[in-house]
């Protein structure tokens, strides 16, 4: 089984030298990269919300193996969808499927299924998967692709993924793909995305879901920010760390109406 690259060229560069050189300098930090259980990363085109994942990535070590976790735009395939065996493609070059571990996932995690319709279009995951091949080349991946479901399902997920992970000997990076607040002028956009952002660097999964659920805050991966924190917990994270904040209009200059970013290493 094998996926292609969906939305090369358009949310990020579709040649293989043009890519490696803008990841890199994404990628480029003065600090040393830490060990951390899990980063929140932005999916949006390179140009708006690149530097902010780039700096995210930079700042932690990408183990052997990475679990992707984003959230489902198209609507096709299966509320957790596993992508079980076979490769991914990006002009990068291709990145192997960690099978034995998705095989694990579904048959110890919820309702994970193995699925790959939900990934055949999806962008929220392909886009952080050059990060990951720039980083750590050997990489091997389990893409994650979740839908919307009741809270509880959300952390039993998140619960077992976390337990099935403290139980290997290798380690583990969980990357959880999310945009913040979409389309509100950049202040109230803000104010907004600070308060969920709280929720995120306590690790309080639970208290994010309710918190966007009850203002309607439109963070559109909510729901793999929410596996993700109950996972961290398991694996005994204790804080997140706000690498850093912004949004589209830093780009357009258009402050009237745009689209949060946030990169934060869980640690």
């Amino acid at each position: 089984m094998h996926r292609t690259a969906a939305v090369a060229g358009q949310f990020y560069p579709g040649q293989k030298e043009a890519l490696r050189e803008q990841v890199s300098n994404f990628l480029q930090q003065n600090l040393e990269p830490q060990q951390a259980v899990g980063v929140m990363v932005p999916h949006a085109g390179y140009v708006y919300s690149g530097a902010i994942a780039g700096q995210t990535f930079g700042r932690v070590k990408v183990p052997g193996r990475v679990v992707l976790l984003g959230p489902n735009h198209t609507g096709y395939g299966a509320a957790q969808a596993v992508y079980p065996t076979g490769s991914w493609q990006t002009p990068l070059g291709n990145i192997s499927i960690d099978s034995c571990l998705a095989e694990l996932i579904i048959a110890g995690c919820g309702e994970a299924t193995a699925d790959e319709l939900a990934h055949r279009y999806e962008h929220s995951l392909e886009v952080q998967v050059p990060f990951i091949q720039v980083k750590a080349p050997q990489a091997r991946l389990v893409p994650v692709c979740l839908g919307h479901a009741p809270l509880q399902s959300l952390l039993d997920f998140g619960h077992s993924l976390g337990r099935l992970l403290a139980g290997q000997a290798e380690p583990t990076l969980l990357v959880a793909s999310s945009d913040m607040t979409h389309f509100e002028p950049a202040e109230s956009a803000r104010q907004r995305d600070m308060k969920a952002l709280e929720k995120v660097l306590a690790l309080d999964a639970e208290g994010l879901y309710r918190l966007v659920a009850a203002e309607g805050i439109s963070m559109c991966g909510v729901v793999p920010t929410v596996v993700m924190l109950a996972a961290a917990r398991e694996l005994g994270a204790r804080k997140g760390t706000l690498v850093r904040y912004g949004n589209s209009g830093e780009t357009t200059g258009d402050n009237a109406e745009v689209v949060g970013y946030a990169g934060v290493v869980i640690s």
